[in-house]
């Protein structure tokens, strides 16, 4: 038999099992939880409503270790868990010299050591056949950016964690991989973004002209698990329209 098909009933079977998606009812999450299940893949949707724009839902706050240990169990019991989407997050946005830290470790809570516990809690179900866990980071990570300390330090963070996790799992088996999303209109931001000032803005920073969209961001970490790439791992992809290289 010719490796491509063999190769291809590999890739077959694997897209099989299920792919964990946190922040899955609403947004970006909601959007990738469509992706997957439309790629074929088994989707887990975890949210703090308990719902889920696609797949089974499960009711989880992620912040809350006890709960995502019980959810990722429950999961594993139903099916071969194949991935992990770290999608959740919180932005808030205060002047850093009466940031909070109650706020600033409410964000650091959600985007940073959440997706520090999930990848940790994730491993021994993806240990044995690998797997791939791609974190939804922003291309606020490299960027100085008033007014937003604590949610430009998180998404820092997750890139620094993708490219420590790549390196220390790689062996087996298991990618890592941070995509980067610039502004991107989703329900949360729809009315902000279409006040003729920030649109305006968009325009001339954004070298495509506009804002992104869920559909966008989703239809990249889809393929980043339809397609067969093991030797993809520990990198920050960045889906911001070129902004973040416009000068």
């Amino acid at each position: 038999m010719p490796s491509w098909r063999s190769e291809n009933l590999s890739f077959e079977m694997a897209n099989q099992g299920t792919v964990i998606v946190t922040g899955a009812s609403k947004g970006i999450g909601a959007a990738i939880a469509r992706q997957l299940d439309q790629r074929g893949f088994s989707v887990a949707g975890l949210s703090r409503s308990g719902k889920s724009a696609a797949g089974k839902a499960y009711q989880c706050d992620v912040t809350d270790e006890a709960r995502l240990v019980s959810v990722f169990t429950k999961i594993a019991d139903e099916g071969v868990i194949c991935g992990l989407v770290n999608n959740a997050g919180l932005h808030l946005t205060s002047p850093s010299a009466v940031l909070g830290t109650e706020e600033y470790q409410q964000v650091m809570r959600l985007n940073a050591t959440a997706v520090m516990t999930a990848s940790r809690e994730i491993y021994p179900h993806l240990v044995t056949a690998g797997g791939k866990i791609i974190n939804i980071g922003s291309f606020f990570d490299k960027m100085g950016v008033p007014d937003n300390l604590a949610y430009c330090a998180s998404k820092a963070a997750v890139a620094a964690m993708t490219r420590c996790l790549a390196v220390e799992w790689a062996s087996q088996g298991i990618s890592v991989i941070n995509v980067a999303p610039g502004y991107v209109e989703t329900d949360l931001n729809r009315e902000l973004l279409t006040k003729s000032k920030l649109r305006t803005w968009l325009g001339r920073r954004v070298p495509v002209g506009r804002p992104g969209t869920p559909k966008e961001v989703a239809a990249l970490v889809a393929a980043l698990f339809t397609e067969d790439l093991p030797f993809l791992t520990g990198e920050t992809i960045y889906i911001d329209g070129g902004q973040g290289m416009n000068h």
